[in-house]
């Protein structure tokens, strides 16, 4: 299967159902308008799409379907991040690293666990 594309909508319907297995489109929905401003209509149709797509499963077997995802989180960030790679980056994993590590935003916790990983690499 060639490897779906999802959205920002749908990475953030995707984040929710990793998190929480599987859900309603209730579910979802109450989650997403916490954070932006989105009618149940428009999260159902997403999730329907999403369906078509197959990037999450349905189960209609009862009266109130359930959606799973489809895909896995792992792949789905190593696709992305390919990708991020390959267009924002020129195909440079290094550029990448020194562009998000001076930003500042890793912590003395995270800069010791990338020394660590960095070490077990060249071994």
């Amino acid at each position: 299967m060639a490897h779906i594309k999802p959205t920002e909508s749908e990475l953030e319907i995707l984040q929710i159902l990793w998190e929480k297995g599987e859900a309603s489109v209730r579910e979802v929905h109450e989650i997403l308008v916490k954070n932006k401003d989105v009618g149940y209509t428009t999260t159902l149709k997403m999730m329907q799409i999403m369906h078509e797509k197959g990037l999450v499963n349905r189960d209609s077997s009862a009266r109130t379907h359930i959606y799973s995802a489809n895909v896995s989180r792992e792949s789905t960030q190593q696709h992305l991040l390919d990708r991020m790679i390959a267009n924002v980056f020129n195909g440079s994993a290094a550029r990448l690293v020194m562009h998000a590590l001076g930003n500042n935003t890793a912590s003395a916790e995270e800069i010791a666990e990338i020394k660590k990983y960095l070490d077990n690499l060249e071994k």
